[in-house]
């Protein structure tokens, strides 16, 4: 378990997909946009077999069955499926690169494993060194360093026993994905160049790099401002003669035996007597002055300055008014939630977050494993809130559940309500379309549906299989809720069964909106003995995209 493949088991498994050219082609292009989505998360995490199988397994896919599939020539599928062929070059000069890595690793395993099977032979019968035995098995040495963790050694928890860390897990990655977004519209990158960039691999680390390039931009131009609304303060207050109605001032004058600098600066020209010197008490401006600047902190003790600075024709320094500004504004607060920013903000969770990865919670029936999927416990209260009209109107309501890949698990994260139009049996997206490039300027991936059956029980109905099946294509661990609020049990969340249940609807050409099926074991439940684990304080945000009435 967890022992490093080699390239040719890798590439194995990604040729095991189950292909159907009777799926419309578009459900098959967003399959292999889903694939290249998982690809990039398991490559920033460091998962090189997982990222060789993906990237391998859509390059199968699009060059060897979408190119050949009767739906490409439709116009609505050419743009998609030229875009699916880019990114197939991109992920080529991946494999490449990625290939050295996993052969080096597999060679290491293959040695680890000749030298431990050598050890385990010359210490046959011997009772005095099998004592070493666990360490010469595992190959270290009391003096070596513990190597870094790689992606396969991390340790595999199970999702309901850790649901405290899931979600800690869940925010902090919904905190960096939203903070990696505000930089880069920040950094004036278009939507259209950001999605190129990340579909293209332009960008590793492109997030990072970002931010420190912005923040330095950000705050050059705050400092710019800053000195503008300085500047302007600095003329509007005509310091041709300082008078107790253009300022208040704190500041105490030096007492000089004969005429002050601040006299002859401000009239060199003067012959006759010399105006009175203002008291040395703080002056009190009338009510139609200037607007009083912000309060300064108490000043350090000011030393009585040499004779030479008296006599010097310099006029003394302008009292409390733009030299003494700057040290007293308040301090910019940074933009970026990264631990280079000095304002306060949540603790995040430890770095050890990233040292672990969630193992399969449950299997399909073939045997394949299901990486978790974590439903947040509030979903449904937020869903059926937004479907309260439609429900007592006895119509279906209908959303999407989008979310994130991290540690080898899903977090629904997401809840679109796309524009809709429904009947008290079914219920249709509009505009399908705009809702997947939601997803893709979001980073998101839909992992499955949630809908009502106001008046109904809480079952599968033929066409609910139907529907379903499109999302199951695209991701195994597709999920579909099914809420019925007048009836006991109020809600369910299922799959179908694979097999016998994907293959009998994916097979299925009988019309009409409810007709039965040959096969009884058609779906499932997918909640805990399934892979489905419900998460408290789990990130949740809500978009309802019906239009406003």
């Amino acid at each position: 378990m967890g022992a490093p493949l080699a390239v040719e088991d890798i590439a194995k498994q990604a040729e095991n997909y189950e292909y159907n050219v009777h799926i419309p082609l578009r459900y098959w292009l967003r399959t292999a946009d889903t694939l290249q989505k998982e690809a990039r998360q398991y490559e920033n995490e460091g998962n090189d077999c997982q990222t060789y199988l993906l990237l391998f397994r859509h390059a199968q896919l699009v060059l060897s069955d979408l190119s050949s599939h009767p739906d490409r020539l439709l116009p609505e599928n050419q743009k998609a499926l030229k875009a699916a062929r880019l990114a197939v070059n991109n992920d080529l000069r991946k494999l490449e690169v990625i290939k050295p890595r996993i052969e080096k690793r597999h060679a290491e395993y293959l040695a680890r494993r000749r030298a431990q099977q050598q050890t385990l032979e010359n210490l046959e019968g011997n009772e005095t060194q099998a004592l070493r035995l666990p360490q010469e098995l595992d190959g270290l040495s009391s003096n070596r360093a513990p190597a870094r963790v790689t992606s396969y050694e991390k340790a595999a928890l199970d999702g309901e026993d850790h649901r405290s860390l899931a979600a800690k897990l869940a925010q902090r990655e919904v905190r960096r994905r939203n903070a990696a977004r505000r930089s880069v519209r920040q950094a004036g990158v278009s939507e259209e160049e950001e999605q190129q960039r990340r579909g293209g691999g332009v960008w590793g680390e492109w997030d990072t790099q970002l931010r420190q390039e912005s923040t330095v931009d950000d705050l050059q131009a705050q400092i710019q401002e800053v000195a503008r609304i300085q500047n302007e303060q600095y003329a509007a207050t005509n310091f041709s003669r300082p008078s107790s109605t253009q300022y208040t001032s704190t500041y105490n004058y030096p007492s000089v035996p004969q005429k002050s600098a601040q006299e002859r600066w401000s009239n060199p020209q003067a012959t006759g007597s010399l105006p009175v010197r203002p008291p040395k008490e703080q002056f009190r401006r009338p009510s139609d002055s200037l607007p009083r600047p912000p309060a300064l902190p108490p000043k350090p003790p000011i030393s009585q300055p040499p004779s030479s600075a008296v006599e010097h024709s310099r006029p003394p320094p302008i009292p409390g008014k733009y030299n003494e500004y700057i040290p007293s504004a308040p301090p910019i607060p940074g933009k970026y939630l990264d631990s280079n920013t000095p304002t306060p903000r949540p603790a995040s969770p430890s770095p050890s977050l990233d040292e672990f990865t969630f193992k399969p919670s449950a299997y399909l029936e073939s045997g394949a494993p299901l990486r978790t999927v974590f439903l947040p416990r509030e979903l449904r209260h937020q869903f059926m809130s937004a479907a309260s009209p439609n429900t007592r109107k006895n119509l279906e309501t209908c959303g999407i559940l989008c979310g994130i890949l991290k540690n080898n698990a899903l977090f629904i994260t997401r809840l679109v309500i796309p524009e809709q139009t429904s009947t008290s049996d079914t219920c249709e997206t509009v505009n399908e379309q705009e809702l997947f490039d939601y997803c893709d300027k979001e980073e998101l991936m839909v992992l499955g549906w949630i809908h009502t059956h106001p008046s109904q029980t809480c079952f599968m109905s033929s066409r609910d299989l139907h529907t379903h099946v499109g999302y199951q294509v695209m991701m195994p661990e597709s999920i579909a809720i099914v809420c019925a609020p007048t009836k006991d049990p109020s809600w369910g969340c299922f799959r179908l069964t694979d097999p016998p249940g994907k293959q009998a609807i994916l097979n299925c050409t009988q019309p009409g909106i409810f007709h039965p099926h040959s096969v009884s074991n058609i779906y499932t439940e997918a909640l805990k003995p399934g892979h489905v684990v419900e998460l408290a304080d789990a990130p949740l945000e809500v978009l309802d995209m019906r239009p406003r009435k």
